[in-house]
């Protein structure tokens, strides 16, 4: 890429903010986060209670990217092969023959929104695990290739509801960001029901194409880390196992802890983010910023901590202050 098509590129990241914020009021955070895992070239997992527009964000991202979407309804009788697709019997009025044909599933889209995905059960979540972590789906022993980008956003309610089946955590670990959504502001949410109640309907523009999210994803590899913040970050990750943690809150209430995976995915979010903000070198900032959404699905809690309601994100600040 030349000068000009980076300085392009950035130019529109601001551009993309402000066109997903004409419908998503608030939500900052969430809104950054969203937008790592999509530059860093991975999936991301929403959560929150029903209401806090999940779906509108993804569905709002998805005008504003020009990417071919597709969203799919988790239901207890969805089956593998409706998100994955399967082979018709087609024949040959000319000739008579017959043949197998793949139709594919809504999974074949540059965006894929997985609406309530702890509603359906394992068999059905584990359909997803080739496609995230390869980019592409076996079927009858062919592969066929995904889109490329390819973005999985899935969102779920919180587990304690009922109806709900928890994730595998093979699963969860192909998530490169575990998004957690809160309740808006009083302010946002006034501001919420005085603009969704009326007749006004924003248009949402298109501002990135496939090849500008290819290129931001390009860009965001070649962002600058240093060696120190990379052994922060080996550091970080190592001590969230109980075995070699010198961390004291992990050494008492951890039962197992992040793999290599949780360091590539942090160090990766850490310069999507830098690149977000218009810089072309990450800080220590960039990590701790990222660090709970990265980690907090990557580390699993003992008995002791779950009876006295402890929770990752404690253990996700505690290892931020112990190691950072």
């Amino acid at each position: 890429m030349t000068e000009q098509d980076v300085t392009r590129l950035l130019a529109k990241i601001p551009l993309l903010k402000a066109e997903i914020g004409k419908v998503i009021v608030g939500q900052q955070q969430v809104l950054e986060e969203v937008l790592v895992a999509l530059l860093a070239g991975g999936h991301a997992l929403l959560e929150g209670v029903p209401g806090l527009a999940k779906t509108l964000l993804v569905r709002t991202l998805a005008q504003a990217t020009d990417l071919p979407f597709r969203r799919i309804q988790f239901t207890p009788d969805l089956m593998p092969t409706d998100i994955l697709g399967t082979e018709i019997l087609e024949e040959d009025h000319g000739t008579g023959h017959r043949s197998f044909k793949f139709n594919p599933g809504p999974i074949f889209a540059s965006l894929v929104l997985a609406d309530e995905i702890n509603r359906t059960p394992p068999k059905t979540q584990a359909a997803l695990l080739e496609a995230m972590q390869e980019g592409h789906v076996t079927y009858a022993g062919q592969e066929h290739a995904l889109p490329k980008p390819f973005f999985l956003l899935a969102t779920q309610n919180p587990i304690e509801q009922s109806g709900t089946y928890p994730l595998p955590e093979a699963q969860l670990d192909r998530f490169l960001l575990y998004v957690r959504i809160g309740y808006p502001t009083e302010a946002e949410e006034l501001a919420v029901l005085t603009g969704t109640t009326g007749t006004a309907r924003p248009e949402v523009q298109p501002i990135l194409s496939g090849d500008d999210v290819r290129q931001l994803q390009l860009l965001t590899r070649q962002v600058s880390i240093s060696e120190e913040l990379v052994q922060l970050v080996n550091r970080l990750v190592r001590a969230t196992r109980p075995a070699t943690s010198q961390v004291k809150f992990i050494q008492d209430y951890g039962r197992w802890g992040a793999g290599p995976r949780a360091g590539q995915a942090l160090i990766l979010c850490a310069k999507a983010r830098a690149l977000l903000q218009g810089r072309f070198a990450t800080t220590p900032e960039d990590v701790r910023a990222l660090a709970p959404a990265v980690l907090r699905h990557r580390i699993l809690l003992n008995f002791n901590a779950e009876a006295e309601g402890l929770t990752t994100e404690d253990a996700v600040a505690a290892l931020i202050e112990a190691v950072s």
